[in-house]
């Protein structure tokens, strides 16, 4: 029978595996890595992750299941264009895909059959990189003690862009092949082929950057819904009020920046103290204000006409 024969663990996460519990009596194995679902705690015994996910913890999982969306609608809208009036159905499709990818995640994840995770709280960032603090008691043998510090935000986001692949290539052709008579044989498909492209680097920017994400993300929402907004807004040459609700598509991609900046915002905050964050969201307007007020001094569509003649 396995004993405890140490006294403490090498390492940021060896821990002591529970083999055997009668009553009051514990007994634990060797310091070693913990199996999945289960990290060390301060005394350096594996524990099991039993905690519910924070506010920041979902909005993050949030910013990941977005990013597949975000970039399906945009290249479904880049390879369209106003050949074919079926983005509109694949637009809808790729939220169905993205929708029913992550309802599937949660229901397979622990706790099986019900949209609910138990997970492990995040402490620092060294808890997303594990396999970096494996000790070498010798300088010779090293104790592997990678595992999931973090379970499960690090591996459910991989099962999610896989399933997210699984009903594009299931439910995606056939819609293509149907509806999109618009666009020639060879241009039908060309989301689709854009989808197997970003994939793959989604699952590289997970597996290399996720901790890194994990604290990062708000910020770069609020930048980038910055920097696209102002970009849609001259592309169109948006200059007023009036050429911003001439179009119902304008006040939809407007709508949509908007709920980026309040998503942004609400993950800076964390709404910690409810009532002293929550007045942050009327910033949410600002940027597209500013960008009326100040259109008429930068003229945007005397640039772009400028660049398209030189």
């Amino acid at each position: 029978m396995a004993v405890d024969i140490q006294p403490a663990c090498l390492g940021l996460y060896c821990g002591k595996t529970l083999l055997f519990k009668n009553g009051s009596t514990e007994i634990y194995g060797e310091c070693g890595v913990c199996p999945r679902g289960q990290r060390t705690n301060a005394q350096k015994y594996c524990q099991p992750c039993t905690e519910s996910p924070e506010l920041y913890d979902w909005l993050y999982l949030g910013f990941m299941a977005m990013l597949p969306l975000v970039l399906h609608w945009f290249f479904i809208e880049w390879y369209s264009g106003k050949k074919s009036s079926s983005a509109l159905f694949q637009h809808v499709t790729a939220l169905f895909e993205c929708t029913m990818a992550a309802l599937t995640t949660l229901l397979v994840s622990d706790p099986v059959g019900v949209l609910y995770i138990r997970s492990c709280r995040v402490l620092m960032l060294s808890d997303w990189y594990t396999m970096l603090y494996n000790p070498s008691p010798d300088y010779i043998t090293t104790v592997h003690c990678t595992h999931e510090a973090v379970y499960p935000l690090y591996t459910i986001v991989f099962i999610y862009y896989a399933f997210c692949l699984v009903l594009m290539m299931l439910l995606r052709p056939l819609l293509v092949k149907k509806i999109a008579c618009g666009l020639g044989k060879s241009d039908r498909f060309k989301s689709i082929y854009a989808a197997l492209y970003f994939f793959p680097i989604l699952t590289v920017l997970q597996a290399v950057g996720g901790g890194l994400l994990y604290y990062a993300f708000p910020y770069i929402i609020l930048v980038l819904s910055l920097v696209t907004l102002a970009v849609y807004m001259s592309a169109s040459e948006i200059e007023n009020c009036y050429d911003l609700l001439v179009r119902k598509k304008r006040l939809i991609v407007l709508f949509s920046h908007w709920l980026l900046h309040a998503y942004g915002i609400i993950s800076i905050s964390r709404v910690d103290k409810l009532e002293q964050d929550l007045p942050l969201l009327a910033l949410v307007p600002t940027p597209a204000l500013f960008y009326l007020f100040t259109a008429k001094f930068t003229e945007p569509s005397r640039i772009l006409s400028e660049g398209a003649n030189g």
